[in-house]
């Protein structure tokens, strides 16, 4: 599943048609319970999730993982060149980084030559509006170009939530300096059958502006 709209890869095909996933070797990143790594299994590939989380990696051996678990950071991937032939991040690790770029250039280190990355992110847009699912969400609140990143703390002042805010043009940039070719981009529209409401995420609004990016890039 790419977002919270319920587009997922059955539909979408953005790592390629299904039945051709067999036998590749794909890498998840920021997998947390390793949703993804689970249905890629089940499909005959080969996948490793990876997560800085080691209580998430818990998560998901608790669900059961038939695949490598790895607990370890983005932007330090410890994989050999050329190890992956997909690697793939729904929400998982890109937004919750300072420095896309490392990570980028880490994945395209990992791939294969025309290996493909596709990885989901809240749609840059969303940055701009409070984060509320009825009407009061609709309103432009902040600067899109604020990068200001969105932090939450604890008690005693320390850092327990990060999120960076990247434009549109910023990730694209992200891509190119990361080695990689923009193959497309994404931008799912809320479906009719899509009930839920949950944070700021509503019918309502994913009707009127986008919800999710999804970047889908390539190495030559």
């Amino acid at each position: 599943m790419w977002g919270p709209e319920g587009l997922d890869e059955v539909e979408a095909e953005l790592l390629g048609p299904p039945e051709d996933l067999k036998g590749r070797d794909v890498l998840e990143i920021g997998a947390g319970a390793a949703q993804c790594a689970r249905w890629l299994a089940a499909q005959g590939a080969r996948p490793v999730a990876l997560d800085i989380s080691h209580r998430q990696l818990q998560h998901a051996l608790r669900i059961g993982a038939s695949f490598p678990l790895v607990c370890a950071d983005a932007g330090a991937l410890p994989f050999a060149d050329g190890s992956f032939d997909l690697a793939c991040s729904a929400y998982g690790a890109l937004p919750f980084v300072a420095d896309p770029v490392l990570v980028l250039k880490e994945v395209h280190r990992v791939l294969r030559p025309g290996g493909r990355f596709v990885f989901s992110v809240t749609h840059p847009i969303r940055w701009a509006f409070p984060d509320e699912p009825g009407p009061e969400g609709l309103s432009v609140s902040a600067s899109y170009f604020d990068r200001t990143p969105y932090v939450e703390q604890d008690e005693e002042g320390r850092a327990v939530y990060v999120e960076h805010h990247r434009t549109i043009g910023d990730r694209v940039r992200d891509v190119v300096a990361g080695g990689f070719r923009l193959v497309d981009l994404v931008e799912p529209e809320w479906p009719a059958w899509n009930t839920s409401e949950w944070g700021g995420w509503s019918p309502l609004r994913g009707s009127l502006i986008p919800g999710s990016a999804i970047f889908v890039c390539e190495r030559d």
